[in-house]
């Protein structure tokens, strides 16, 4: 007579399943970050770029004068409506990739795992690179947790094999 309990699943099986939905969820997490902010890049190029910076200023009641403030804002300021364009349309397209990976991982489709390698793993080098300009914390995780994924992802895909 068969048990009326359902058959567990492997303690092992569970963690590579709960790890496959994390980096699916970061990786949706950061499409949607990056079309919030291709959404905000859009709506500056038919503005006036320092009105609307020096508005967010005074809401968020930060101190213009602050040197860190400073330098962002003549950074912000100095972008001409063509890099605004071409920013934008880079951060539509890399949230495209970022959600088609993580959409593709929670939907744990094979070839999720294969696109995100490749992706991911491209990227490093970048990654490298801009680290190696300007060192920050930041920069710091977001490559560790980078090639974490790539490992993971590869030691995963190299087991179904």
């Amino acid at each position: 007579m068969p048990s009326a309990r359902p058959a567990r699943r492997p303690a092992r099986r569970q963690n590579s399943s709960r790890t496959l939905l994390l980096i699916a969820l970061f990786k949706l997490v950061k499409g949607l970050l990056l079309v919030a902010i291709g959404i905000g890049a859009f709506r500056l190029l038919h503005r006036d770029v320092a009105d609307t910076v020096m508005r967010w200023v005074d809401i968020l009641r930060v101190d213009p004068d602050n040197r860190f403030i400073h330098a962002a804002l003549t950074r912000v300021l100095s972008i001409s409506p063509k890099q605004l364009k071409v920013t934008s349309a880079g951060t539509f397209i890399y949230a495209a990739l970022l959600l088609t990976e993580g959409t593709g991982l929670l939907l744990r489709k094979r070839w999720a795992e294969y696109f995100t390698i490749i992706t991911t793993g491209g990227l490093v080098p970048l990654e490298v690179y801009e680290l190696s300009r300007h060192v920050t914390a930041v920069k710091i995780v977001v490559l560790a947790l980078n090639v974490a994924i790539v490992v993971y992802l590869v030691v995963r895909v190299r087991q179904k094999v």
